[in-house]
């Protein structure tokens, strides 16, 4: 069983790649950046697929490689994944995750049709809801990024239906690692609650407070990935935990493993707030547990814990 995940340089790139090598699979991977830096985040997980540089916007290269692989299963990871960087570059993020969907899925069309399609989808279409989320919720993007990301899964459904294909869209919701930079505001409360333990006497600023997000562990969320591709009948899920907890939630569980307060330490700042940000996001996981017989099972508490740990031994686990 041969795999090749677009975009494996990035966090759930990484995971995925040493999950699926734990398999017994053939792994390769994509990525736009130079060799060297690509395979950063694989050197630290001690994973080694094979390499291809690649610009998954460009149709022909896609083609060509996907004609030379022939891949059994198909990830599709690669875009701009930031939404306060998509209000400062709309066309390029859009540009971004539509045109490389559209890519693969006429390379599987038209050279491909046996293979299995993943594509990330993304909690940001839903914008803020008053209830949990499943696959079928309707969409309210609130940000180019979800535009682009709710295009991106409306195209892989229709392809799906149009032409025959095995193309899913795992819906994912926020998930974390020590794999994500420390700019993802779930790293940057870790690292700057252990600083100011330390002395540091710095402030934190962060923009919305009451935000509530589904927060996942990223080496469990790949799992579901590739339990999706082994489905009997391609379907769209959403990944999550099924569990939503505030912002606020979240600075008290890493401040308190400090034997800190974090209202001590924490200013709320309007100009960090995005312009129409998605305020609670929730999931509804029965169907993905029922087709999947799986779940991701490490909530909030458990992730500010291990990131904890990360900080201070290293461990990517």
């Amino acid at each position: 069983m041969k795999a090749l995940i677009i975009g494996v340089s990035g966090q759930d790139g990484a995971y995925l790649a040493r999950h699926l090598a734990g398999l017994g699979m053939g792994v390769w991977g994509t990525s736009r950046r130079p060799a060297a830096e690509a395979r950063d985040s694989l050197d630290r997980l001690g994973v080694a697929p094979e390499l291809v540089r690649l610009d998954p916007a460009d149709p022909a290269a896609v083609r060509a490689l996907l004609a030379d692989l022939r891949p059994d299963q198909i990830y599709l990871l690669s875009a701009q994944s930031s939404v306060s960087v998509s209000f400062e570059r709309p066309a390029e993020t859009i540009a971004s995750i539509v045109a490389p969907t559209v890519a693969v899925l006429e390379a599987m069309r038209t050279d491909l049709p046996a293979a299995r399609l993943f594509h990330a989808g993304s909690s940001e279409c839903f914008g803020t809801v008053d209830a949990p989320c499943g696959p079928n919720s309707p969409f309210f993007p609130p940000s180019p990024y979800a535009v682009a990301k709710a295009a991106a899964t409306w195209t892989v459904t229709n392809y799906r239906q149009a032409y025959g294909l095995f193309a899913v869209t795992g819906i994912l919701f926020n998930h974390e690692s020590p794999l994500h930079a420390p700019r993802y505001v779930s790293r940057k409360i870790v690292i700057t609650a252990a600083r100011i333990a330390g002395g540091s006497g710095e402030r934190l600023s962060l923009g919305n407070l009451d935000v509530a997000r589904d927060w996942g562990w990223a080496p469990e969320i790949v799992v579901g990935m590739q339990r999706m591709l082994g489905m009997e009948r391609p379907e769209d899920l959403v990944i999550a935990t099924g569990h939503t907890a505030t912002l606020r939630a979240y600075l008290d569980e890493a401040f308190s493993s400090f034997g800190l307060d974090w209202r001590d330490h924490v200013d709320a700042s309007a100009g960090l707030v995005r312009p129409t940000d998605v305020t609670c996001s929730m999931a509804d996981v029965r169907r993905t547990t029922e087709v999947l017989d799986w779940r991701a099972e490490t909530a909030m508490p458990g992730i500010v814990r291990r990131l904890i740990e990360h900080e201070a031994t290293g461990n990517l686990f």
